[in-house]
């Protein structure tokens, strides 16, 4: 039982982390949280309901001895038993919900362990008795079974600028997935991401500057009683200075990063898409971002536009017309898990709607099984009344149209496995489609940083093993689809030098 001095200081420190203007402060802070709460001790306490702490521990000292034994090859069949991001329980989100910095030291000692001992057999030299496709083999295995880390940035309309916040601090802290999709507002801060090298963004992320190239402009009219929608051309006009003119294929050979742009179609019968490098790799990007952005009844439909095989620019679909992705889509996770092998999701939400339904959610005084019976019964609910409405509404396209909209915006999951979301949880309308100040967008910048803060040491717990897999896959697979865009942009630079 805390004291009552020791319950003011914990407050009185939940209040400086929540103002912190930095990451070193904010840690420090949280640190400080721990050892008055009683939690950093917590940390260091192997034993826990939450988790199988002694499954975690024999498989420490097992692959600790086989390292000392210098046995390379029992070492890989003890790692052939298993590596994944599950362990004994050790991804329960319960773990990482009770100190304000860290989880328990068992889990974090589990995984430096097997990373060092992936390391270690990627450097030991070639033998009979461990081959050099004996150890590919493994790593290829190891890192489809462990599976890739995905960061998904939802719809937001001008409160896009967190997303801004979320996406700089993931790259300060070298934690920024390779998959990343985006919708609505998210597929601008994907595209950015997307078409730019690590050298590059720097200038985009750390400058404090808005996209918007008017943004001075915007400040000197500025009026918040009556403030100014976000216009096409405005949208156009940020869009191409922050997007360069080139494909989803093209951005992957410059950058490596997986992006996925989600889109929604105008017809009433068509289905949402994923437009990426591998399922349209010829689109434009900007194109694919302008339709995900179109919010239907405020910006009008885009058509998609394409190069061709003579790398002319020509309609994609010329009969389809396309609308904001996060009508149908907002949190593309089973499409990602089918195409690039994702099953670990890390969510920037600034949806107002799913912020709603999430406050309401965390008020909810009933149990989490009955919460997912209820939100499962719901989800029927509205499939039966989509088909309702679809048989009686289908002569007013218009209307029919609307509550298919409506059906696939409610039905949605808004949530992944790791969930940065901001502290407000009510948004003007008028604020929510309109031209923000440097003030405001500042301000949204920092608040999506400082709601990473607390999910930093979860994010690099769970990717720490996949993101060693990545790196030496890269170096060891020269079939390697990524590897082999690499060489070729090594070699474009050489003979353009």
């Amino acid at each position: 039982m805390l004291s009552l001095s020791n319950s003011l200081l914990l407050a009185r420190l939940e209040r400086r982390m929540s103002r912190a203007e930095n990451f070193a402060d904010w840690k420090t802070l949280a640190l400080e949280h721990d050892s008055v709460s009683g939690l950093e001790a917590w940390k260091h306490k192997e034993a826990s309901k939450s988790y199988d702490y002694t499954n975690i521990r024999s498989r420490i000292e097992a692959l600790k001895e086989l390292r000392r034994k210098e046995d390379d090859v029992g070492l890989l069949f003890a790692l052939n038993e298993g590596i994944h991001g599950n362990q004994g329980g050790m991804g329960n989100p319960v773990l990482y919900q009770n100190a304000k910095y860290g989880t328990k030291i068992l889990i974090e000692e589990y995984v430096d362990e097997i990373v060092d001992a992936l390391e270690h057999i990627s450097t030991i030299p070639e033998s009979s008795a461990l081959t050099s496709e004996d150890k590919l083999d493994f790593f290829e295995r190891a890192s489809h079974c462990f599976g890739r880390s995905a960061l998904m940035l939802s719809g937001a309309g001008s409160l896009g600028h967190f997303h801004q916040g979320v996406v700089k601090t993931l790259y300060q802290h070298k934690l920024l997935p390779t998959v990343i999709s985006g919708s609505s507002a998210g597929s601008i801060s994907a595209a950015v991401l997307g078409t730019h090298t690590d050298e590059e963004l720097p200038a985009i992320l750390l400058n404090g500057q808005s996209f918007d190239p008017l943004q001075t402009e915007i400040d000197k009219r500025s009026n918040h009683l009556f403030r100014r929608q976000m216009n096409p051309a405005s949208l156009q006009m940020i869009l191409k200075a922050v997007i360069p003119d080139m494909t989803f294929q093209e951005a992957y050979e410059k950058t490596g990063r997986m992006i996925s742009v989600t889109i929604a179609p105008r017809e009433e019968h068509q289905s949402s898409r994923l437009m990426n490098a591998i399922t349209s790799p010829n689109v434009f990007i900007r194109t694919a971002v302008t339709a995900s952005c179109a919010v239907p009844g405020v910006y009008a439909p885009v058509m998609l536009m394409a190069k061709n095989v003579y790398g002319e620019a020509q309609p994609y679909l010329p009969n389809r017309l396309w609308v904001d992705g996060a009508v149908t889509d907002d949190l593309p996770a089973k499409r990602l898990a089918r195409l690039y092998g994702v099953n670990h999701y890390i969510v920037s939400q600034a949806n107002p709607l799913s912020l709603a339904l999430m406050k309401g959610e965390q008020y909810n005084p009933l149990p989490k099984g009955a919460q997912n019976i209820i939100r499962l019964s719901s989800q029927e609910l509205l499939k039966s009344g989509e088909k309702f409405s679809r048989r009686y509404l289908g002569k007013i396209p218009s209307m029919g149209r609307a509550m298919s909209m409506f059906y696939s915006v409610m039905a949605q999951d808004y949530k992944g496995d790791v969930n940065i979301i901001p502290s407000f949880g009510y948004v003007s309308p008028q604020k929510l489609l309109g031209q923000l100040t440097s003030t405001e967008i500042k301000e949204l910048v920092l608040e999506g940083e400082r709601s990473t803060w607390p999910r930093l040491e979860q994010i690099r717990i769970c990717s720490k093993i996949g993101q060693k897999l990545d790196v030496i896959l890269d170096k060891h697979a020269e079939h390697n689809i990524k590897h082999f865009y690499k060489k070729r942009r090594k070699a474009a630079t050489k003979s353009s030098e």
